[in-house]
């Protein structure tokens, strides 16, 4: 018995004891799920060890790095490591590719330098966006085994000459390759276009490429295509094979060396954006160009092209330059002699030759055409056009130059039939057209003609080069919108190359957006979506794109859960600076590029969504480029206005709008220009909130009144109008902190307040202009009608463009009537041609005015000063115009008049009039001070004239709300 108790509690202890040894062993367990992998942990504290002032910079103290700020961990290895805009100095080990669990890195901009390690074996990372940055090396192995890649930006970094190596094509799943500012030398590859079937974003910008574009592209899917401005070498060939890229959006190939004519482009239907300018192109723009359905910027300027000057409707920004920047026979559409046509036509038959296209400019052959020559009466009587190199047919066209006697065409390449037409040539006496590859029969010439044709082997066959099948038809290769022969052309076209009929303004559109701007380095946007570590890797990516659906350039920030974030914050987002370069110039420098420093300015989408009752149609104010403005109205009563972008057109361009309109809202503050309240960036969604102006656009009030049972805005609104825009204009440009140029002034971006005072607005297309520089080249933008004629035809913009644009916006006040007018006579419809018509006469001027206006004798004075002052702001020249502190000052005594002040009313600060000036100044100061804060703040909430100094100061001190 005591044998039996003594064994059960030997049995209770030793079970006492397995339970002890389970639970030691069970809590080391569950401690080492909560540690870093080992090879992981170091690697990242390498990394750490790596970079100058990692602990304060990012936040990673301690031994774990899974417990590190912006680096996610799943099981124990690290998946995300996030470290985007911190200004980070340093180096990467080399040994970084053995943090295989990782999928996502985000080390944009930031001043990382040194060679970039290998990536190789890195088989599960997804996006690697390593732009901004100072490496200097890039190893050729890097993308080896990259079988999960989707995502890779090396934008902006020094890197030593270096081809895009076979390695790459490893990476199958890649649908964002940029590039751009990175150093890549030699041809582009074949495979980028056939082995890589998901790639959609391909941006080679600024690099020293050469060769052609790859025919393998023709088949692909890629959606924006940058290889513009190549430094050093160039670009070159012809540009057939984008015909089939029926999935381009955007195709950027401005600044190279591409020759050729532009092929038909007419299975491009989702192309928004093309930018050819600054190539050497040739021949005929195909009128297919025009009816493309998404088209909205194109750029054809400096370049060779010929025939008739394009049109393209009035939605379609076009920089298409005067008729010498390239070779367009006439200055503006219309018709192109028949001599030009024919030659045209013979012309394309041989490939539209650059020299043909550089020296065959205006509507008159005879007058300097090179290899052309013609009689006293203006008819071509001799082609002499041997031992040029002319490859191609010989067009039957010729035939319609019914004085032609002598045609020379030796010692070329020529393939094909002699066309029989020829032999009806009335006046010819000879044609030579030995040593060249022709076949067929000759046809029977009439007597007396000399028909040399020996060295052309195969002639009298119907084999060999060119052979049977050999193009013998007028146009056989012609595109469409070639130009025809004689008098066969369309009505009001410009010659028979199918240019339509125009049905109203010659002028263009509004320049929107698409995708991307500028530009030519692609920016990289952060998204800081915080996901829990138990979530899938592929929803926790922040990224699911189904087949069709084009790839976006982005990342994601995970943060681990249980890192002491808020649960609130995974609402919101942080948003990142933006970098384009490029847009539509041949800059090599930065363009549009805008550093947000919002602040706490984020506003969550569900307050957003309550004020504007979930964005309902009764909410609606209107609707933009961009997307739709809504009211809400907050629990305090305070009205707001909310832009909330459409995700659909939310591009590159789109994005960097919202983001311009961030950054300088948050830099600038002045009673004339719209207060930003907020921003919201949450999933898809990116909404703006401003301060609310009841009475909504000018253009309301001007244009549309009528429809909106408005009276008609006096000529005295008018004028406090002007003056507002001209302050908050003038404050922009000069008196804010840094100089800005608006790039887009107009009527319906003028927003008005219960008080009728004027306030601009949307500043998606602000520039910022760099200090020393008398003009920067950036994209086009803004708004035909309004755009300064200088930097519609070259790109580069000064603040005198404003000045421009606001001299056009004085016409308007004046006469009622819209920049560019359609329904109105063709020589009326431009409004400033029209207006400085109009204004050369008195008594012809008066009809010009607003008839809803009530004009006084002394109204009348004050018309025709500001007439006169936006002749001057719309001269043609920059320097011809003024600045807009001479608009404020020209402005400012028809609306202030002075008049004495009741001296028992007047505010004087609490300063002792009976002190000295330096007493009363330093007095005056320490007010000045303790009053900055709240009146800026209330500059930007009421349209009062709020007093920060007394009279007698204006000019020598200026606040932070401007004049």
């Amino acid at each position: 018995m005591n044998w039996y108790l003594s064994t059960m509690e030997v049995r209770r202890c030793l079970g006492l004891l397995l339970w002890w040894v389970f639970m030691f062993f069970g809590l080391v367990f569950v401690g080492c799920l909560g540690q870093t992998d080992a090879s992981d942990s170091k690697v990242m504290l390498e990394l750490r060890n790596g970079l100058k002032d990692a602990e304060s910079k990012l936040g990673w103290k301690g031994l774990d790095p899974c417990s590190w700020v912006s680096v996610s961990c799943s099981n124990g290895r690290v998946v995300g490591i996030q470290m985007q805009n911190k200004g980070v100095e340093g180096e990467l080990p080399s040994d970084f590719n053995k943090l295989t669990a990782l999928s996502n890195i985000g080390f944009q901009n930031n001043l990382l330098s040194g060679a970039l390690p290998t990536f190789k074996g890195m088989s599960a990372l997804q996006y690697a966006f390593l732009n901004g940055n100072k490496f200097s090396f890039i190893p050729p192995d890097f993308f080896s085994g990259l079988k999960s890649l989707e995502v890779i930006a090396l934008d902006e970094n020094p890197l030593a000459p270096w081809l895009i190596p076979d390695n790459v094509k490893e990476a199958v799943n890649l649908a964002n390759f940029t590039a751009s500012y990175a150093g890549i030398v030699g041809s582009i590859p074949e495979f980028l276009g056939d082995s890589l079937a998901n790639l959609q974003v391909l941006s080679l910008a600024f690099n020293n490429l050469t060769g052609p574009i790859p025919k393998s592209f023709s088949s692909s899917i890629i959606a924006t295509l940058w290889l513009n401005n190549q430094v050093g070498s160039k670009l070159s060939g012809a540009i057939d094979v984008v015909a089939g890229m029926s999935s381009l959006s955007q195709l950027w190939l401005q600044s190279n060396e591409f020759t050729g004519p532009i092929p038909d482009l007419t299975k491009l239907t989702a192309l928004q954006d093309l930018r050819l300018r600054d190539n050497q192109l040739t021949g005929v723009v195909p009128s297919t160009l025009s009816s493309l359905p998404s088209l909205g910027n194109i750029s054809l300027i400096n370049n060779a092209l010929q025939g008739p000057y394009p049109f393209f409707p009035n939605t379609v920004g076009a920089v298409i330059g005067t008729a010498t920047e390239n070779s367009f026979c006439l200055p503006a559409p219309g018709k192109c002699d028949a001599r030009v046509n024919i030659l045209l036509e013979f012309a394309n038959g041989v490939g539209y030759p650059y020299s043909f296209a550089s020296n065959w400019k205006g509507n008159d052959p005879c007058n300097s055409w090179i290899y052309v020559r013609c009689d006293s009466a203006g008819n071509v009587i001799v082609l002499s056009m041997g031992r040029l190199g002319l490859s191609g047919i010989i067009s039957p066209a010729l035939a319609e130059l019914a004085s032609l006697k002598t045609l020379l065409l030796g010692n070329n390449n020529l393939t094909g039939e002699i066309p029989s037409e020829l032999a009806s040539l009335p006046s010819l006496q000879k044609l030579d057209l030995s040593n060249n590859n022709l076949t067929g029969n000759v046809p029977k010439f009439r007597d007396g003609v000399v028909v040399i044709m020996n060295g052309n082997p195969q002639l009298g066959t119907n084999s060999g080069s060119g052979g049977a099948d050999a193009p013998s038809a007028r146009t056989p290769s012609t595109p469409s919108g070639s130009p025809g022969a004689s008098n066969k052309t369309s009505e009001g076209g410009g010659g028979s190359g199918g240019v339509e009929k125009r049905k109203g303004s010659s002028s263009m559109g509004t320049v929107v957006g698409s995708v991307v701007g500028g530009l030519v380095g692609l920016g990289i946007i952060v998204g800081g979506l915080g996901l829990c570590l138990h979530r899938k890797r592929k929803s926790g990516s922040g990224r699911v794109r189904s087949p069709n659906t084009r790839a976006s350039v982005f990342s994601v920030n995970l943060q681990p859960q249980g890192s002491g974030s808020d649960p609130e914050m995974l609402k919101t987002t942080s948003l990142n600076s933006t970098m384009t370069r490029g847009g539509d110039s041949s800059s090599s420098g930065p363009s549009d590029v805008h550093m947000v420093e919002a602040g706490n300015m984020i506003i969550s989408i569900q307050i957003l969504r309550s004020v504007t009752n979930n964005f309902s149609e009764e909410n609606e104010l209107g609707r933009g480029g961009f997307g739709v403005v809504y009211k809400g109205e907050l629990h305090d009563g305070t009205k707001i206005a909310v832009k909330r972008m459409e995700a659909g057109v939310m591009s590159n361009k789109g994005f960097n709008e919202f983001q311009a309109e961030i950054a300088v809202l948050t830099k600038v503050r002045h009673r004339h220009l719209v207060a930003l309240l907020g921003y919201c960036i949450e999933g898809s969604e990116r909404l703006l909130v401003y301060e609310y102006m009841p009475q909504g656009p000018l253009s309301r009030h001007l244009f549309e009144w009528e429809k909106h049972n408005l009276k008609p805005m006096p000529w005295t609104n008018r004028l406090i109008v002007a003056l507002d825009v001209a302050r908050g204009v003038e404050y922009l440009h000069s008196l804010a902190q840094k100089s800005f140029i608006h790039r887009d002034l107009k009527p319906s971006n003028i927003l008005l307040g219960d008080d009728m005072r004027a306030k601009v607005s949307d500043f998606g297309l602000v520039r910022l202009a760099p200090e020393g520089k008398y003009s920067i080249e950036t994209r086009l933008a803004g708004t035909f009608g309004y755009l300064a004629p200088e930097y519609a035809v070259t790109g580069r913009v000064t603040t005198k463009a404003d000045v421009f644009s606001f001299g056009v916006i004085l016409m308007e006040l004046i006469t009622g009537r819209r920049a560019l007018d359609e329904s109105q006579p063709e020589e009326s419809m431009h409004l400033v041609t029209w207006f400085r018509r109009m204004h050369i006469n008195k008594e012809t001027f008066r009809s010009a005015i607003d008839s809803a206006l009530e004009v006084s004798e002394e109204t009348l004075k004050g018309i025709f000063t500001i007439a006169e002052l936006a002749g001057h702001c719309t001269a043609r020249e920059p320097y011809q115009r003024p600045d807009m502190g001479h608009a404020v000052n020209v402005l400012s005594p028809l609306v202030e008049q002075w008049k004495p002040t009741d001296a028992e009313n007047e505010d004087y600060y609490g300063i002792d009039l009976d002190m000295t000036l330096p007493q009363a100044l330093k007095k005056w100061q320490a007010f000045e001070n303790s009053n900055m804060d709240d009146s800026v703040t209330s500059m930007d909430n009421t349209q009062s004239s709020i007093p920060t100094r007394p009279a007698g100061f204006a000019d020598s001190f200026t606040s932070t709300d401007g004049r």
